[in-house]
C-alpha cells in the first residue's frame, strides 16, 4: 500500500486517529481531516496532510477532497470516520441535532463519496471504508438520530458498491460495537451520573449486556480492519455491513 493516498475523517482523535496512523504505517500518504487543531499536530506526527473540514459543511468536502486531489494528484481510499453521539428521547430530541447528525454521518460521507469517485473511477482502483456501528444494524434506546444516520449510512455503503464494481471501487461499511474512544468514555460518565450507577456497570450491564464479550474493542482492531480492506485481498469485500460486535447480533 506504500505511496496510496487516504483521506481519513475525524482524524484528530479516537479511533480515526488509529486508523489514520495504521494506514501510515503501511506507507500511505494520508490526509487528516477534522475541525479540532489538533489535526494538525497528528499530520505532523505522521507526515501527512491536516485539512481543517467540518463533514458537515458541503463546501468544506468539496475543498477537502480538492486539496487531496491537488496536493498528490489522486486519492486511493476514502475513510468516512467523523461523527459524534447525542442520546434522548424522541419527544425531548433536538430538531437542529437530528439536522446536524445527519449531516456529518449520512449527507458527509455521500459527498466526500461523490467528490473522490472520479479520481478512483479514472484509476479503477479505489477504496472507500464507511466506520458505521453496530446500531447500523441494530437499535437502542432514546438513539434516534446516531441509528437513523448509520442505518441510512449502511445503505450509501451497498448503493455505492453496486457501482463501484466494474471500476475496481470496493465500498465497506464497518459496524463496531463500543470502541474506546473518547466518544465512548463521555457517553459511559454521563450515563453513570443519569442513573446512579458505577462506570463500571454501565459497561458491563448497559452497553454491553446484549454482547456475547463483554469488553470495549480497542481502537487498533478496528484500524487493522480498515488496513485489511484496503489491501488487494480486502478487494473480495463490497457492499458489507461487516458486524465487529462481539457476538452482539448473534443472538
Amino acid at each position: 500500500m506504500s505511496g496510496k493516498v487516504a483521506v481519513v475523517t475525524g482524524a484528530a482523535s479516537g479511533l480515526g486517529k488509529a486508523i489514520a496512523q495504521r494506514l501510515a504505517a503501511d506507507g500511505m500518504h494520508v490526509v487528516i481531516a477534522d475541525i479540532s487543531p489538533n489535526g494538525a499536530k497528528v499530520a505532523e506526527q505522521l507526515r501527512g496532510v491536516f485539512v481543517h473540514a467540518d463533514s458537515s459543511r458541503r463546501a468544506d468536502c468539496k475543498r477537502l477532497i480538492d486539496e487531496t486531489l491537488t496536493r498528490f494528484g489522486t486519492l486511493h481510499v476514502l475513510v468516512n470516520n467523523a461523527g459524534f453521539q447525542h442520546v434522548a428521547p424522541i419527544e425531548e430530541f433536538p430538531e437542529d441535532m437530528w439536522d446536524k447528525m445527519v449531516a456529518v454521518m449520512l449527507t458527509g460521507p455521500f459527498l466526500l463519496t461523490r467528490y473522490a469517485w472520479p479520481a478512483m473511477k479514472a484509476q479503477r482502483w479505489g477504496r472507500v471504508i464507511n466506520i458505521d456501528s453496530i446500531h447500523g444494524l441494530v437499535a437502542s434506546l432514546n438513539k434516534a438520530g446516531y441509528i437513523s444516520a448509520k442505518h441510512g449510512l449502511v445503505g450509501l455503503t451497498r448503493a455505492t458498491a453496486l457501482e463501484g464494481g466494474a471500476f475496481g471501487i470496493a465500498v465497506n461499511a464497518i459496524c463496531p460495537a463500543y470502541v474506546r474512544t473518547p466518544l465512548v468514555d463521555s457517553q459511559i460518565a454521563d450515563q453513570s451520573r443519569t442513573l446512579g450507577i458505577r462506570p463500571e456497570e454501565v459497561i458491563e450491564k448497559i452497553m454491553l449486556e446484549p454482547a456475547a464479550v463483554k469488553r470495549l474493542i480497542e481502537p487498533d482492531e478496528v484500524a487493522e480492519f480498515v488496513a485489511f480492506l484496503c489491501t488487494s485481498a480486502g478487494g473480495a469485500f463490497t457492499g458489507a455491513a461487516l458486524a465487529m460486535d462481539l457476538g452482539w447480533t448473534a443472538r
